[in-house]
This record gives C-alpha cells, structure tokens and sequence, in this order.
C-alpha cells in the first residue's frame, strides 16, 4: 500500500512541473498581437495596383576584387622571373584564385609588349621567366613590367606595374683550408657597362625543403663585392651537396636579384627510410611505454565497463510497483 501512495505521489509531481515547464514556455515564446486595421490605410487593391506599376528591382551579386601580388626577381643568368600572386576574399576568408589566366607585358614607350600568359596553380601563384636577350631598357637601364588579369564573369579584372633598373649577382664559393666563405658582386648591367653597386645588403641562404635557411649577410664595398664566412657540418643530401643561395631582397632601385650554386660542403645524410631504434622523440616507443600505456588504458576503461555493468544489473533487480491494487 504504501508503494501504491509513492508513485501516485511521483506521478502527481511530474503532472505538475509539465504543467509548470509549459506556462513558462507560453509565457516566454513572442505572441502575435491583433488590433483593429488603419482605415486611413489605401486599399489592398490599390497597393497590389501600385506594386504592379513599380516591378521589384533584383539585387545584382556583387563581383569579387581581386588583391595582386606582382614581383620581378633577376637571375644570375641574366633572365628574370616575373612572379604574380592572386587572392580574393569570399565570405571574409582570403581564397587562392587558381586556374585563372594571368598575362605579362614589357612596358617600352608606353606601349605594352606582350610575353606570355600563365594559369595560377593552387596556390594561386604564376612564375613566367623572361630571357634577358629579348628585353628592352630605357636610357636610364630601366625595365618595365606589366601583369594583367582580365577578370571574368563573378571578378573584376585587375593590373599592376614594376619597374627596376637592370643588375646582376654573382655568388662565388671558396674554400682556404679549412675555412669556408661565399663571395658575391654587385654590378648594374642595365646601360651596357658593369658598375659596381656599394652598400647593398645581400643574404646568403641555403636551401631547404620548405624555406632557405639563412646562414649570413653581408654588405657590398666600393666594388660591388662582400665576402661572407660559411658555417661547416650543414646537412646535405646523400652525396653532401648544398645549394647556396645569395639575395638582395626589396631593394628601392634593383629590385629584387638572386643567384645559386651547388657546393660540395655539407654532411652527406642517408635518403634511404631504415628503421629507427626504439626512442622517445621517434614514432616507434620503448617497449616500458607501450606496455604501461596499454595497462592504464585498460584500467581506466575497465572502471567504465564495470560501472556501465553495475547500472543495467541494478535496472533489472529494480522491485516493480503493483498496477493494481488486488495484486498486493
């Protein structure tokens, strides 16, 4: 009998917080408001007449504007390489424009010369190299270029200028017993005669498999040329090459220039995939690690299996209230 008293009483006080839970739900939730209508209002005949006479105007999407990225880089070939750089924002995210037709043009005279045309890859770069025979300077040994993106139909088209004066970096590896140093020069080629470029800052790198790893700067004397000690025992690939790399980066007149050598001068390291002994700071763990990782895994999962177990046997044993009250 008194079993039959608790769970009328449970079920009278979940009768109640329903009831309760919904008032606050009617209370809470925005209701409609109705009132009488304005007879100052026109007719709905007359608003549909004037809506007819006026159509709705659509909204044209908006075209995306594209952000240019355009830079020249001389080689010691005497070539240069033009590099374009594509970007857009959709939704306020920067997206890569790739697969779009990006054309170069030598600007001589106010006239645009065309080059070439390249397609964006997925970073939305394009690189088109110029052979330094087929360029025209200015009296002042200048260049000019010229990059066009002609748009389409959901991107504004978009351009942009470079100009710089024409020069050349040579980069020179000497080795003197056991000292290593790499000597650069500057010189401007742009009117026909070499002229040495003094105080210029250029970068000596070595090059890596993401980013060239800088190893040394140095500043250029009334010659054009700087010396610039090498570090030893850099890794190479299995045969200890190096690829030495010397810039001038964003400079006012030239531009930008770079030259490369490859130099016997690192430690030769194995492309052959071995495997590695058992260590910490390798994706193969000492045998103590693994095992005392398995045993606390399984102790912290074993406690959920129990406890999971114990829930589902207390379910079952659960005494159940007589429905009627001649079962008692």
């Amino acid at each position: 009998m008194k079993q039959i008293f608790r769970t009328h009483i449970k079920q009278e006080m979940l009768r109640q917080l329903v009831l309760i839970a919904g008032m606050l739900i009617m209370f809470l939730l925005p209701a409609k408001l109705f009132g009488q209508s304005d007879t100052t209002q026109a007719p709905a005949a007359d608003t549909a007449t004037v809506a007819a006479e006026e159509p709705a105007k659509e909204e044209e999407p908006s075209m995306l504007s594209p952000t240019v990225e355009f830079k020249a880089v001389q080689k010691s070939d005497n070539s240069i390489d033009l590099k374009a750089g594509l970007k857009a924002k959709v939704k306020n995210w920067p997206v890569n424009l790739y697969k779009m037709k990006v054309t170069f043009f030598q600007v001589v005279n106010d006239e645009d010369q065309e080059l070439g045309f390249v397609i964006t890859d997925n970073n939305g770069k394009a690189v088109f190299n110029v052979k330094g025979d087929s360029l025209k300077t200015n009296a002042d040994g200048k260049v000019q270029f010229k990059m066009v993106f002609a748009g389409n139909k959901m991107m504004e088209s978009a351009e942009e200028v470079i100009a710089f004066k024409r020069a050349r970096l040579e980069i020179t590896p000497v080795k003197e017993d056991s000292l290593l140093t790499v000597q650069v020069k500057l010189v401007e080629v742009g009117t026909g005669a070499e002229i040495p470029i003094p105080e210029a800052a250029v970068g000596i790198f070595v090059k890596r498999l993401f980013l060239p790893l800088k190893v040394g700067e140095g500043t250029t004397d009334e010659n054009g040329e700087a010396s610039v000690e090498f570090p030893a025992n850099l890794p190479g690939d299995a045969k200890g090459n190096l690829t030495l790399i010397a810039k001038l980066d964003e400079n006012e007149t030239y531009g930008n220039l770079e030259a490369s050598v490859v130099q016997k001068w690192g430690t030769s390291v194995s492309n052959k995939i071995e495997d590695q002994p058992r260590a910490l700071w390798s994706s193969n763990p000492p045998m103590w690690m693994l095992i005392t990782f398995i045993i606390l895994m399984v102790a912290v999962w074993g406690h959920y299996i129990v406890i999971i177990y114990e829930l589902f046997r207390l379910r079952k044993e659960q005494p159940h209230p007589p429905t009627d009250a001649t079962n008692m």
